[in-house]
C-alpha cells in the first residue's frame, strides 16, 4: 500500500488530511485504518462536463474511502448508511464536501478474511490504495493472487446474473404502466436501477455494495466508469424530483399512502434506466474482455 498521494492528485493532498481529521473525530478509537482508494489513489480521476438537450452538465470522481474498523457491528449495513451520513453532513457543513466523499465500511477481521481468500475488490485496494490513517493495531493479509481467466470467468457470471435480473424488472415496469399500477412500476424500476448498478460494480470489482440506495451505488458505478455520470442528469428542479422519487420507491413506493408518482414521471425515469442498461451492457462487456486479455 502507497503512503502518498500521485502527482497527479497531489493538489487533493491538504481536503483530504481535513476529511481524515473530521473521520478521526466521528469514529473514534473504533477506527483502525483509513485507505483511499479508486481513481484519486491511482491518479486517473475525471472532472468534466457534456451537453444533453442543449444543457451543460459538470461532473467529478470521487474520493473513495475504505474505513477499516475495530467493531463488527460497525461494518453492518445499517451502520454502514448511518456512518456515511454522518460524515457527509459533517463535510458539507465545513465546506469539504466536494469532491463527494464516498465510504464504505470493513471491520478488520472480515476485511483479512477477504484479502487472503483472493476477493479482489480489497486486494487491489491494498495494492493500489493511499494510506490516510493508521492507528497501527493492525496490518493487512497478504494478498492471493488471481489468475485473469478465473477472474474473467467471475465477471461473466456476476453480469449475466445481475444484468438479466435488472432486464426482468425493468419490462415488468413497463406492464405495470400500462396497466396504471404507478406505485409497483415505480418500485420495479428502482429494483432495475439497483441490479443494473449490482452488475456493474460486480463485473469491475466482484464487490457486492451494502445499499438499496441508488444514489451511493450511482456514484460507486460512475466512479468506475464516468460515462455513468450521464445517466440520471440532475440539474433541473424537475430532474432532481424525478430522481428523488426513484431513490425512494423503494421503501416509500411499498409502503406509504403519500408517495405518488405520475405517468409522465415513470416514463422519464424509464428513458434514463433504458440508457444504462445500454451503457451497462457496453461497458461491462468491454470490461469482461479486458480482464482476459
Amino acid at each position: 500500500m502507497k503512503r502518498s498521494l500521485p502527482r497527479r492528485s497531489r493538489h487533493q493532498a491538504a481536503k483530504l488530511h481535513e476529511i481524515t481529521g473530521v473521520i478521526r473525530e466521528l469514529v473514534g478509537d473504533d477506527l483502525t485504518m483509513l485507505i483511499l482508494f479508486g481513481s484519486y489513489a491511482r491518479g486517473d480521476w475525471v472532472e468534466d462536463r457534456y451537453v444533453e438537450d442543449d444543457i451543460v452538465y459538470s461532473y467529478q470522481s470521487d474520493f473513495d474511502l475504505l474505513l477499516v474498523t475495530e467493531k463488527r457491528s460497525s461494518a453492518t449495513q445499517q451502520a454502514e448508511a448511518n456512518t456515511s451520513r454522518a460524515i457527509r453532513q459533517r463535510l458539507e457543513r465545513l465546506g469539504l464536501d466536494r469532491p463527494t466523499s464516498s465510504v464504505i465500511v470493513e471491520d478488520i477481521k472480515h476485511l483479512n478474511k477477504d484479502i487472503e481468500r483472493g476477493q479482489y475488490f480489497f486486494s487491489d485496494i491494498k495494492k493500489e490504495g493511499v494510506l490516510l490513517y493508521d492507528s497501527g493495531r493492525h496490518k493487512l493479509a497478504r494478498r492471493r493472487k488471481f489468475d485473469p481467466k478465473e477472474r474473467q470467468k467471475y465477471a461473466r457470471e456476476d453480469f449475466t446474473h445481475w444484468f438479466k435480473s435488472a432486464c426482468e424488472f425493468l419490462d415488468t415496469t413497463f406492464d405495470d404502466i400500462k396497466k396504471t399500477r404507478y406505485n409497483k412500476a415505480a418500485f420495479e424500476l428502482h429494483q432495475a436501477t439497483e441490479r443494473f448498478y449490482n452488475a456493474i460494480v460486480l463485473t469491475f470489482t466482484r464487490y457486492k455494495p451494502k445499499t438499496h440506495d441508488i444514489e451511493k451505488l450511482d456514484r460507486q458505478a460512475s466512479n468506475l466508469h464516468p460515462d455513468f455520470f450521464t445517466v440520471f442528469p440532475r440539474a433541473t428542479k424537475q430532474q432532481q424530483r424525478c430522481f428523488d422519487l426513484l431513490k425512494r420507491a423503494y421503501i416509500d413506493a411499498r409502503y406509504k399512502r403519500d408517495y405518488k408518482i405520475t405517468k409522465a414521471e415513470l416514463e422519464y425515469l424509464a428513458t434514463r434506466v433504458r440508457k444504462l442498461q445500454r451503457l451497462t451492457k457496453k461497458i461491462c462487456r468491454k470490461k469482461i474482455m479486458s480482464i482476459g486479455s
